[in-house]
């Protein structure tokens, strides 16, 4: 069934990402970095697909408990990823648990608070408008479909990782990618001229 392929370069590059998780492990602060490079935009996106624009705030959480943590970590590049996905979407869920019971900001704050920042360029607004478009449109799918998604095409976790972090079956998980994928071709136009999404 329409399996999500992972291009052969971010194939390659968790063999670079599993070394240099080894080498962090080893207490090599440079290894850290580069592994934080290779994993933070997937993260991010994800992240943004189930707590909005307070991800950043989720993925800093995260990456302090994955630092914390990393010396328990087993596994290579992709299991690296998939280690900090299920860490994200944990930290990710507490938010919204606490989100829950604290009254949210009036509208006065929320207008400061989307403010952009001194340092926010045309090019930078773009590319957030875009994301952001993309994220709202993967979010209107139902929420089984959206999250299978966001780990597979954001995150970049094959079937048996997204399912992991899901707690449910690969094919299942496979399935709602391959659906909510079609759903979005759909709604996009694309496959059309072919016959097929």
């Amino acid at each position: 069934m329409g399996q999500v392929r992972r291009p052969r370069s971010e194939q390659a590059s968790d063999g670079e990402l599993g070394d240099a998780v080894a080498r962090a492990q080893d207490g090599d602060e440079t290894a850290f970095a580069v592994a934080y490079r290779m994993v933070q935009p997937g993260l991010l996106g994800y992240l943004r697909g189930l707590v909005g624009d307070e991800a950043e705030d989720v993925a800093s959480d995260t990456w302090l408990e994955i630092a914390r943590d990393l010396g328990r970590f087993k596994g290579d590049g992709a299991g690296f990823r998939g280690w900090t996905a299920v860490i994200a979407r944990h930290r990710a869920l507490d938010h919204l648990r606490r989100r829950r019971a604290r009254p949210r900001p009036g509208r006065i704050e929320d207008h400061v608070l989307e403010m952009p920042g001194v340092h926010v360029t045309d090019e930078q607004a773009l590319e957030a408008l875009s994301t952001e478009q993309a994220l709202e449109l993967v979010l209107g799918l139902p929420s089984d479909q959206a999250e299978a998604v966001l780990l597979r095409v954001v995150v970049g976790l094959d079937g048996p990782a997204a399912a992991r972090v899901l707690g449910k079956r690969p094919g299942a998980v496979r399935t709602a990618a391959h659906r909510g994928l079609k759903r979005l071709g759909r709604q996009l136009g694309v496959g059309r001229e072919q016959g097929r999404v």
